[in-house]
């Protein structure tokens, strides 16, 4: 999967194209080419009989040039990307940060093409593929092109498990600017496979994680908290910011104390309520529960209804500190 980023410092998920599959489209699309080329040559040379040899070559090279060239860029600028073996095989040229291509586009790649495809049978634009991490032949890398599938095969979303509600907007203060998004990526499949490691395995990636976590944010993990609540926290987290950011007021549970660091507790938002047997709820100062019955050391929470009872809190699993 490729990691381009927008101008707007987003970073997409796209799956390049590979070379089968874009050899098969451009295969598509030579022989509709030459079928049409064909097709008007034939009609072209009936037509124009009574003209001298330089007269009908001169019609020969523009039919070429028309037909060969100008249709695959007319094309690709018209339907944004996506010609017909493209269609046929689920591929869209698109630009390097992800956007639409434009007629500027289209005419590198096909001025470019005719050179590595026509000329050379397609042998260069096969080897810069192969040799290129993103499969790119040269009229991608001149035009600032990439090739992408549109048609990814459909999985199940992966469930990231919640953090405790007693870790419910604690870091709230965390910078998380530094943080690549490889890490992201690495966090969120270590926290829905978790049930399928090893305890002892699945702790220590954790634990690995919790500290590369720390490193980027610059603040400790807090002690007593176990490295998969801490993941799934700082995860919730950053949810909730993209969720204020997207649509604006608050998008979580509680809402962070103006000035608070790293760490500090959170003020319950609306509708927030503590679940009894979840890990203690904790006021605006961090340190206050709200209510008296605290777990006792080391002891695990019980787990709520499992999913399919609607209303039902989702168990964590994940134990609160002693």
């Amino acid at each position: 999967m490729s990691e381009l980023v927008t101008g707007e410092a987003v970073a997409l998920e796209l799956r390049p194209a590979k070379l089968p599959s874009r050899a098969l489209a451009v295969l598509i699309d030579l022989v509709v080419a030459w079928a049409v080329y064909l097709g008007v040559t034939i009609g072209i040379v009936a037509s124009t009989a009574s003209l001298d040899d330089a007269a009908a070559a001169a019609v020969a090279v523009a039919s070429f040039v028309l037909i060969l060239v100008g249709g695959p860029i007319a094309v690709e600028t018209l339907s944004h990307g996506r010609s017909l073996g493209k269609l046929a095989c689920g591929l869209r040229v698109v630009r390097d940060d992800g956007g639409p291509i434009r007629f500027r586009h289209a005419l590198v790649r096909g001025a470019i093409g005719v050179v590595e495809i026509l000329m050379t049978f397609g042998v260069v634009a096969c080897v810069a593929s192969l040799v290129s991490a993103r499969g790119r032949r040269l009229g991608d890398v001149f035009a600032g092109t990439l090739v992408v599938r549109e048609r990814v095969p459909a999985g199940r979303a992966a469930f990231v498990p919640p953090p405790p509600p007693w870790l419910m907007g604690r870091f709230s203060g965390l910078d998380l600017s530094g943080v690549p998004e490889g890490l992201w990526l690495a966090i969120r499949q270590c926290l829905t496979r978790m049930g399928q490691l090893d305890p002892q395995v699945g702790w220590a990636m954790a634990e690995r994680l919790a500290g590369d976590l720390a490193e980027r944010t610059g603040a400790p993990v807090p002690p007593g908290v176990p490295p998969a609540a801490y993941l799934a926290a700082v995860v919730h987290e950053r949810q909730a910011r993209d969720g204020r950011r997207a649509f604006g007021g608050s998008a979580g549970g509680g809402v962070a104390e103006p000035g608070a660091g790293p760490g500090a507790g959170f003020r319950p938002g609306p509708g927030y309520s503590h679940v009894p047997g979840h890990g203690p709820a904790y006021g605006g100062d961090g340190t206050a529960p709200l209510t008296s019955r605290s777990p006792a050391p080391g002891a695990v929470p019980p787990a709520g209804p499992r999913g399919g009872d609607e209303g039902a809190p989702p168990a964590t699993g994940f134990v609160p500190p002693a």
